[in-house]
């Protein structure tokens, strides 16, 4: 069976620059699938736009996406300031809308993967890379969110995720005829805002499509590595030896970065 063709939508900010043009250039070297397009989610800034016009990427302004913005988003304490991290996580949903292709691949600004990966295998299944730990609030929120409990054995939080934009709909659906809100706003309602992570996208539609169609699922471990090395002082002979070990490096470089 062949694999079938995606798009990949990448969320930024003018912070991840440094490590942006490395994702992508990796993304393509590295995704065994045909890809269609490469969408870069961000503020309209011209440095961003200069990156996408030289990868050959299509730039999505991030106000355009959703009937909200950043600004309607206030998710702080004295100690952290998490809004943007969550708006990009609604952005990452809201962008089904934007793809041409039936599936879409939302890779981190700050992952690069470091070894040849597929997201279909071909018994149809989707895979999804785990991990051992999360946040327990991810869980709270998401039976508060569906109604019932996880069903994954392990972490869906890899830092990149293959969606299937018809399931994604349907969990959109499946939202709102619950709480009788559109989908993001019920997952706003639903958070503990007091709680610095209290929401995860990938853990929400992955266990959504894991409880549903658990046949249609291949787990596999994510043996993700994380960094605080800027990716240009990473020599060629590092990133092999990284590569024997982990399917991805992610480097971060935001101070208050935890996930």
């Amino acid at each position: 069976m062949a694999l079938p063709r995606i798009d990949i939508v990448i969320p930024a900010i003018e912070k991840d620059l440094a490590t942006l043009p490395h994702v992508i250039d990796a993304l393509r070297k590295q995704v065994q699938h045909p890809i269609g397009q490469i969408l870069i989610i961000a503020p309209r800034k011209k440095r961003i736009l200069q990156l996408c016009a030289m990868k050959s990427c299509r730039f999505v302004d991030e106000d355009t996406v959703l009937p909200i913005t950043k600004k309607d988003i206030h998710y702080s304490s004295s100690r952290w300031e998490r809004s943007g991290w969550l708006y990009q996580q609604l952005l990452k949903l809201g962008a089904a809308k934007l793809c041409r292709a039936d599936y879409y691949l939302v890779v981190d600004a700050d992952t690069v993967l470091i070894r040849p990966h597929r997201f279909r295998t071909g018994e149809g299944k989707t895979v999804f890379y785990t991990r051992k730990w999360s946040q327990s609030e991810y869980f709270v929120t998401y039976r508060k969110l569906m109604g019932q409990n996880p069903a994954a054995p392990s972490s869906l939080v890899t830092h990149y995720m293959l969606f299937e934009k018809a399931q994604v709909t349907t969990l959109k659906k499946t939202i709102e005829a619950r709480h009788g809100v559109s989908w993001y706003k019920a997952i706003l309602r639903s958070m503990n805002k007091k709680k610095q992570f209290a929401f995860s996208e990938f853990e929400t539609y992955g266990n959504f499509l894991y409880s549903r169609i658990p046949r249609r699922v291949a787990l596999l471990p994510a043996r993700n590595k994380a960094l605080h090395t800027p990716f240009r002082q990473l020599s060629s002979a590092k990133l092999k030896s990284l590569s024997a070990r982990y399917r991805s490096i992610s480097l971060h470089q935001r101070k208050d970065y935890t996930k």
